[in-house]
């Protein structure tokens, strides 16, 4: 990592220190404190879980190859760097002795704590007969702030530069994922219920994998694609901004809606 954009990270980290904290501060982690209260949580959340898989494949759509015929991608450590994260996200441990992808888990969660699972089902399988993402995600009966989630996660993906999905999927996602779940973890440990073995293995594996591996390969893949170039980084900071802005916007429509139950 060179000086140069050792300090691009070191700035825009610095520069989204409001509005993590906003984040990390959000009452919803609170508002979860019952397994009514959990299933609604879910049902507006696993949107989310996919959506994160949307920006993480056009990361590797654009990052490496996958287009027949084949050739090698431009950068080498960009390549391993993003394909490292979807062997994790796409085929992890399933904790059975199996794989699955980390949103099969936590679909898996759902129907365990008794979620409906309805509104995502009808969303994929749309999806599956080539349904543009926002007529699918408009039938699908979801909630009208994960609608609203997704729908600006899709913006993001859609035409935007590669280091700005980066920066998106790295401070929106990797890099505030561990502190957001060990605040979900917290509540759910006050209040325990039964049903929730397959949620809390998806909790603790997520803040495992995101801390220690996939949250710093994705730094560093960040850090190789703005590298020395300042306009970049300013796009990749807003990028970020607006992905934990969205977060929390999100969030505040789910604490609203888990706190009427």
């Amino acid at each position: 990592m060179s000086l140069a954009s050792s300090v691009g990270l070191a700035e825009i980290q610095h520069r989204l220190r409001p509005l993590r904290e906003r984040l990390f501060a959000h009452d919803v982690y609170r508002t979860v404190d019952s397994l009514p209260r959990l299933r609604a949580f879910m049902e507006r959340h696993v949107f989310a879980v996919w959506d994160f898989m949307s920006l993480l494949k056009e990361l590797q759509r654009q990052l490496t190859c996958v287009e027949v015929p084949w050739l090698p991608a431009a950068s080498r450590s960009t390549c391993r760097l993003v394909n490292e994260i979807v062997l994790g996200e796409e085929s992890d441990a399933d904790g059975r002795g199996g794989f699955c992808s980390h949103f099969e888990l936590y679909v898996d969660a759902m129907t365990e704590c008794g979620a409906d699972v309805g509104p995502i089902h009808k969303f994929t399988e749309a999806l599956r007969l080539r349904t543009r993402p926002g007529t699918a995600l408009a039938e699908s009966g979801a909630p009208p702030e994960a609608r609203r989630f997704t729908a600006q996660t899709l913006r993001q993906v859609d035409g935007q530069p590669l280091w700005c999905v980066a920066a998106a999927f790295t401070f929106g996602r990797e890099d505030v994922v561990p502190e957001m779940f060990r605040r979900i973890v917290a509540g759910l440990a006050a209040n325990p219920a039964a049903g929730l073995e397959r949620f809390c293995y998806y909790l603790d594996r997520h803040i495992e994998v995101d801390e220690e591996s996939h949250g710093p390969m994705a730094l560093a893949m960040l850090d190789e694609l703005c590298g020395t170039d300042a306009a970049r980084w300013n796009e990749a900071y807003d990028a970020a901004a607006a992905a934990i802005a969205a977060r929390i916007e999100f969030w505040d429509g789910v604490s609203a809606a888990v706190r009427g139950i």
